[in-house]
């Protein structure tokens, strides 16, 4: 980290990230889906569409904790997790194929069979954690009936739709990128939303990218170039501060089946109406180590797992997302300073093992009478702490760690690092002149703030505006104190 430390002091409306959600996705209550087909060759219709068109197949009713609704579009969903020959396969249910209805608000949703993870934990645990620091889907559990035959558990998370981003970015209208390839990630290709800069034909995007918007090409390929040509500017058409969160975040849970592992997918880009995109990270069942892949190795051990470099790929142009962003001193010490609190709040104070705990009892006895789960209930209950050797077949397989022997050796490993072993600058003593300022009303401000050398004020009069930002200063001639007594202090009017 930088000798000289930095600061942005932000003032901001902001987002309560609540650990639980009432209703659809409370954490406390399994969710009961009850599916109804016409058809008793429901599955194969599925399986066909699934090969083919991936169209909807329509069920005569859909059951949702006791609401009932006819006419609603079932399809089956996943790559990796998908299997024609399985019994408890993922489902994407879509209430308004037919008519307009929802459940709570809710249109989609997204059930995942947890076909790679014996815990049971890891996406609706991830997911947890990420809504503290930046936009995320809700998560928990549901159990799956079709035609009255229990299918059996599955993780329940929110959608990334139109519904999504206006609810959390005030618009749904604009450019809005899928980063997934559209027919799946190879392993043997070299097809990946990596933001890698491929020149101005669109075309050159299609299999790398799906648009969810009617339009957008063009706004991905500026993002593109300006990552590779102009980064300087690159706060004019990304959120960086919330990409750097997302890099922090895949990088800090060993989540490699994302941005920054072999195929540099799983994530979301939403164009907000100041014209920059915000990066949205979804698909979390692989996180905590159960990918091993990097692109570059393949982490095959626990203990390479847990000091994976928090610096992975800052120095491969195949990732410009984190090579070129972490180039910049500032936005380096931001990373850090993002990482180091992710660790600190939830790792190194044990607070996610207490959370898998009280999910893990929320669902054991669920999980035991899953008949078609993909392991043991042995499995399910020592992988909270434990490596299972048992693995699913797919790409970046190689049995499974156990979350808090990943994460506890991770977290010990990394806050010995000399990047996160400086201290950090604290706040405190915060004053304002009027807490309740009237239009052109000059106000002051002032905050005690050690270890640190210079800070910025950060505001807004809208919670989906960008941040203004002030310099505060500590000479004495701005209702600061005395000069270089520690005191900040700034007029605005």
């Amino acid at each position: 980290m930088n000798k000289n430390k930095f600061l942005i002091l932000a003032v901001c409306i902001l987002s309560i990230f609540k650990l639980t959600a009432e209703g659809f996705y409370d954490l406390n209550t399994i969710q009961t889906i009850k599916i109804t087909f016409a058809q008793s060759n429901w599955d194969a219709l599925l399986d066909a569409e699934k090969a083919g068109d991936e169209n909807y197949i329509m069920a005569t009713s859909l059951d949702i904790n006791g609401v009932v609704y006819d006419s609603v579009g079932v399809k089956y969903k996943g790559n990796s997790t998908y299997k024609s020959n399985q019994v408890k396969n993922p489902f994407h249910i879509e209430l308004d194929t037919y008519k307009e209805q929802d459940y709570e608000g809710y249109t989609d949703i997204k059930l995942s069979n947890v076909a790679n993870d014996p815990s049971f934990l890891r996406e609706v645990l991830s997911y947890q954690i990420i809504r503290q620091y930046m936009e995320a889907p809700l998560s928990n559990y549901a159990n799956v009936y079709v035609n009255g035959t229990l299918i059996g558990l599955y993780s329940n998370s929110e959608a990334v739709s139109k519904k999504f981003v206006k609810s959390h970015f005030g618009s749904k209208t604009n450019t809005f990128v899928k980063c997934n390839p559209p027919d799946g990630a190879d392993p043997n290709g070299s097809d990946y939303p990596n933001l890698v800069y491929l020149g101005v034909d669109s075309t050159d995007y299609y299999d790398a990218y799906e648009l969810e918007s009617d339009a957008g090409w063009k706004e991905l390929i500026n993002l593109c170039d300006t990552l590779k040509n102009n980064v300087a500017s690159i706060e004019s058409i990304l959120d960086v501060n919330r990409a750097l969160w997302m890099l922090a975040l895949d990088n800090a849970i060993v989540n490699l089946d994302s941005y920054i592992g072999a195929f540099s997918q799983n994530y979301y880009l939403y164009r907000d109406d100041n014209k920059r995109f915000i990066p949205v990270i979804w698909d979390l069942n692989e996180s905590f180590g159960r990918f091993s892949s990097t692109g570059s190795t393949e982490l095959s051990t626990t203990s390479s797992k847990q000091k994976m470099d928090y610096l992975l790929h800052s120095s491969d142009a195949d990732y410009p997302l984190i090579q070129k962003l972490l180039s910049i001193p500032r936005y380096k010490r931001m990373y850090l300073a993002n990482y180091k609190t992710i660790l600190l709040e939830n790792f190194d104070n044990n607070t996610y093992y207490n959370t898998g705990l009280t999910l893990q009892n929320v669902i054991k006895d669920a999980v035991n009478n899953d008949k078609n789960k993909f392991f043991t209930y042995s499995n399910f209950i020592s992988n909270l702490t434990t490596d299972v050797s048992a693995s699913q077949p797919g790409p970046g397989s190689s049995g499974t760690v156990g979350i808090t022997s990943l994460m506890n050796g991770r977290s010990s490993y990394l806050l010995a690092l000399s990047d996160f072993t400086n201290t950090e600058p604290t706040i405190s003593d915060i004053t304002l002149s009027d807490d309740s300022p009237i239009i052109n009303e000059t106000i002051t401000i002032s905050a005690s703030i050690q270890n640190a050398t210079t800070a910025y004020l950060g505001f807004r009069t809208a919670t989906n505006q960008i941040f203004t930002q002030l310099p505060m200063f500590d000479d004495g001639a701005h209702n600061d104190g005395a000069a270089n007594d520690g005191i900040f202090g700034l007029t605005y009017k």
